[in-house]
């Protein structure tokens, strides 16, 4: 009897130990290993692409009118929401909530900006292709703002202080004749009649002016960086010595949880480069929203892109037709149902929830739903079930913590100016 029971705990004991217990790991990394770790570095980060839709993309007056209009509440009908209300500084730009809240809840979670405008689309699902573009979405959204392109130029006309920066950076800024208090092409039935009422010239030149807001608010976001985290200094540090494997700035879990995400996890696949994304569309099966269809993603967000008027081809637009290839070439195949944009890991510990929707409320969740990989609602799940075990999940989490550090942006920029 005694026997028989021995039998069942040793294996009871040699299951607990492969699913609880980690593997040693090997004794240096490979030459492709470490090729790999330094293309997730920051130090491979290239300087800033510029934005040719956008003249003053990288201006410094620029960034300072910018500035300003980040943390203004009065951009917004009841005086009360900035951009700032939802991409926090405190929390690398985002809000800490599963939906955006401004006037009212929105239907997606708030993405960071750190490092977005190293990425040629904007939103989950990539319906903006600038980062103009997108920064003046939130302003007419009923749910964000809830403001109005007239109702902004007419606050840059009243304030001195925007009026000298706006016409230092753009030129002489007049009001058309006759223009309503309120009004906007993608307003609420009153604003839109007013929109409607306004002569072509007026409309052109209204919109003219608010494009030009957008685009000092994206110099002033180009400034939003990541700084260097502890995964950089051991990435520095296998540069020269890969013996150093098990030592350094990370401890033997979290140089697991790296392995795992080079190779089993396969979290390289997407998240690859010094940000940590592709900035590219996946569908990986996120269940839906809470009270929401399935959405369509990168599918609807494409052809979306192709008609907004702030486009790059649209003639608010800076650049030429031929320096537009993003937009022009863009795919939009029956794949990119249900795709959203995979967002940056650095600093990933600060911005919880997450997913489009925020359906995960800790990184622990995130990964065991990749563990799963559950069929999709729409489409196909480009993910796979991983195979890992409980030991291996912990050590893949200890190593995102490893990717969290303080902005390379200067802290002036980081808190509210003086509005005096």
């Amino acid at each position: 009897m005694k026997k028989f029971l021995v039998i069942p705990s040793l294996l009871l004991v040699a299951v607990l130990a492969w699913r609880y217990v980690a593997l040693p790991l090997p004794e240096h990394w490979s030459e492709q290993e470490v090729r790999l770790i330094q293309s997730l570095a920051l130090a491979s980060l290239p300087d800033l692409p510029p934005d040719s839709s956008n003249r003053l993309a990288d201006d410094p007056a620029a960034a300072e009118l910018g500035h300003r209009l980040y943390f203004d509440t009065r951009l917004s009908s009841n005086g009360k929401v900035a951009c700032a209300s939802c991409h926090q500084p405190e929390l690398m730009f985002t809000d800490g909530l599963a939906l955006a809240m401004g006037l009212g809840m929105g239907s997606r979670h708030t993405p960071s900006l750190v490092g977005i405008a190293y990425s040629p689309w904007f939103y989950w699902d990539g319906r903006k292709d600038s980062q103009w573009s997108q920064a003046l979405a939130p302003l007419e959204a009923a749910v964000e703002h809830d403001t109005d392109r007239v109702a902004v130029l007419r606050l840059i006309l009243a304030d001195q202080r925007y009026r000298e920066l706006y016409e230092n950076l753009f030129g002489p800024l007049a009001a058309p004749d006759h223009l309503p208090d309120s009004a906007s092409p993608l307003g609420n039935a009153e604003r839109l009649a007013a929109w409607n009422s306004m002569e072509t010239d007026a409309q052109i030149a209204v919109s003219t002016a608010f494009s030009n807001l957008g685009k000092a608010l994206a110099a002033y976001q180009r400034l939003l960086l990541p700084g260097p985290a502890r995964f950089d200094d051991y990435a520095t540090a296998i540069a020269t010595d890969p013996s150093t494997m098990q030592a350094g700035s990370l401890s033997r879990a979290e140089v697991g949880g790296l392995q795992l995400f080079l190779g089993k996890a396969q979290c390289a696949s997407c998240h690859n480069g010094p940000l940590f994304t592709n900035h590219e569309f996946h569908n990986t099966g996120v269940f839906a929203i809470a009270g929401q269809l399935p959405p369509m993603g990168r599918y609807d967000g494409i052809r979306t892109a192709r008609e907004d008027p702030f486009n790059c081809l649209g003639e608010f637009s800076d650049a030429a037709a031929s320096e537009c290839i993003e937009l022009r070439f863009a795919r939009d195949e029956n794949d990119l149902v249900g795709a959203q944009k995979t967002p940056t890991l650095r600093n990933v510990t600060l911005t919880a929830p997450y997913m489009h929707g925020g359906q995960f409320k800790t990184l622990a969740e995130v990964i065991q739903h990749y563990n799963d990989a559950p069929t999709s609602m729409l489409n196909h799940n480009e993910a796979k079930p991983l195979g890992l075990r409980a030991v291996e999940a912990s050590q893949l989490e200890a190593f995102l913590h490893t990717l969290t550090a303080p902005l390379a942006t200067d802290k002036k920029w980081l808190v509210a100016p003086d509005y005096e």
